[in-house]
């Protein structure tokens, strides 16, 4: 009894110093911040307040929440309606009225981030994807191709961080002609903290030069509080439209979807639907993927992040969890501003480890725009074809949204007709061409891939023109060596290693 006793006074005790230590945390943060703030100009103090105070919130979360992990007992597979066959919604058809529908409509892209994972600089969207058109070039080409089809206003909204916002308002100039109203809104920008201190390393609002490393922006999550208070929601509201379809900017298969648009606005029971994510079938390459779930009887979008570590591997297996989330979701715009105005938007926090150009480790708290799934009514899942879900990351993903495996076609990339099977090859382009400008380099065209299942391309490797790639192909100079594919070579099913100069041919 005396061991039970003495054990339950050390937790308590335990419990209350944790207790004390948060509060520290909490009060050295508010002075650190208020500090921060009291640098702002007159015309930043607002905006910069309202970042400040978001960012406290979700520190204050930070530190009162035990760690990510869900409770892997309570996990259960959604119920079988709860997530539908695209299908079953594209089998009703479309109304006649779809126009009105249409006008009901606003698509918002993320577009925060920068290129730099490709070796460019600037904003990520801003890089050319194919004939020289960019991501935003495609987006605003989908749209204009929308509102000229059904003579309809749907008005295309970005969602820029600190680091995006001035490079694509200058841009934004050249589509002043165009068929689309173009609204722009920022993400937050919120402190990243020393590791050890907990504190923010940024001594001042400014986030130029050597601050740059100081700032960040939040994850998409933070989109439903930096849109709302950016006045765009409610004017949006105000303007009729119902529903914002989000999705990432390189995605370059999320376009507007009329049969998803109409079930959400004319749902077959009569209740709508104020949240929809698409997902899709789960691939080898998708593993680490967010899933659906049922969790205490809401859908939940578990990410691999919150999985406790003994069950990584079941999370993981194609099997069990057979879809993932493809970041296109269809949200009602009465639902967030309901949500927003309570305080109710309950994404889980993701902590995101950074180590400095100097090498200091630093954290940053994000959270992610598909976690709130769990706070809206009547949410769904729908589960869509592959070919919407065609993100761009790597150049790797380049290579295939270049070649001929796409037609582009009004700003939307189809697979080719004469492709004969609909699976996309896998690429792997090794470190030589992780950067878009060595990768454009080491291409004179883009190869003939429609009958391409695998690429593996590693070390010093050149493509000539017309080269054809078929069945498995394996491209391999080891260190020191060159290869060079010859201008209008076929290789089918082929393993090239060694040395190899167009000279030797």
């Amino acid at each position: 009894f005396i061991q039970d006793f003495s054990k339950a006074m050390s937790q308590a005790g335990s419990s209350q110093f944790q207790e004390v230590i948060r509060q520290e945390l909490e009060y050295s943060m508010k002075v650190e911040l208020d500090k921060i703030l009291a640098t702002a100009h007159s015309n930043e103090v607002e905006h910069t307040k309202k970042d400040l105070e978001g960012f406290k919130k979700l520190f204050h979360r930070f530190l009162q929440e035990k760690g990510p992990s869900v409770d892997w007992g309570k996990i259960q597979r959604p119920p079988e309606d709860s997530i539908q066959p695209y299908e079953k919604i594209k089998a009703r058809g479309l109304p006649d009225n779809i126009a009105s529908v249409l006008n009901k409509l606003v698509v918002v892209k993320l577009n925060g981030g920068l290129g730099t994972s490709m070796g460019c600089k600037g904003p990520k969207s801003l890089i050319g994807v194919r004939n020289e058109n960019t991501f935003l070039d495609l987006t605003v080409q989908q749209i204009e191709h929308l509102n000229k089809s059904y003579n309809t206003d749907v008005p295309l909204v970005l969602m820029n961080s600190f680091n995006t916002d001035d490079d694509t308002k200058k841009i934004l100039q050249k589509y002043s002609h165009s068929r689309v109203k173009i609204y722009t809104f920022n993400q937050s920008r919120y402190p990243r903290i020393n590791k050890e201190t907990l504190l923010p390393i940024a001594k001042d609002v400014s986030y130029s030069g050597e601050n740059t490393e100081c700032w960040y922006p939040p994850g998409h999550g933070d989109i439903y509080a930096s849109f709302y208070n950016s006045g765009l929601l409610d004017n949006l509201i105000a303007e009729g439209k119902e529903y914002i379809f989000v999705s990432n900017i390189d995605n370059l298969g999320a376009t507007v979807d009329l049969y998803i648009l109409n079930h959400l606005m004319n749902p077959p029971n009569g209740k709508r639907c104020e949240f929809v994510m698409e997902v899709t079938n789960k691939t080898r390459a998708d593993v680490k993927g967010g899933t659906l779930t049922q969790y205490e009887n809401k859908l939940r979008l578990v990410e691999i992040a919150q999985v406790p570590k003994a069950h990584v591997d079941e999370f993981k297996s194609v099997s069990k969890f057979k879809i993932f989330n493809t970041n296109n979701l269809w949200i009602a715009l009465s639902a967030i501003k309901r949500l927003q105005e309570k305080n109710a938007i309950d994404m889980e926090i993701i902590v995101n480890p950074k180590t400095l150009d100097g090498g200091l480790n630093v954290i940053q708290l994000e959270t992610a725009v598909g976690a709130a799934i769990k706070s809206f009514e009547n949410s769904l899942g729908i589960n869509v074809p592959r070919s919407r879900f065609l993100p761009v990351k790597t150049t790797s993903d380049l290579l295939l949204v270049m070649s001929n495996l796409y037609s582009l076609n009004a700003g939307s990339l189809t697979m080719s007709e004469k492709r004969e099977f609909p699976t996309v090859p896998l690429v792997k382009l090794g470190s030589s061409f992780t950067k878009v400008q060595d990768y454009l380099r080491r291409f004179e065209s883009i190869p003939d891939m429609l009958e391409l299942d695998h690429l593996t391309v590693s070390g010093d490797v050149t493509f000539g023109k017309n080269v054809s790639l078929k069945g498995t192909v394996i491209i391999i100079a080891n260190h020191g060596d060159r290869i060079d594919i010859p201008a209008g070579a076929l290789l089918e099913n082929k393993i090239v290693s060694g040395n190899l100069r167009i000279l030797d041919h």
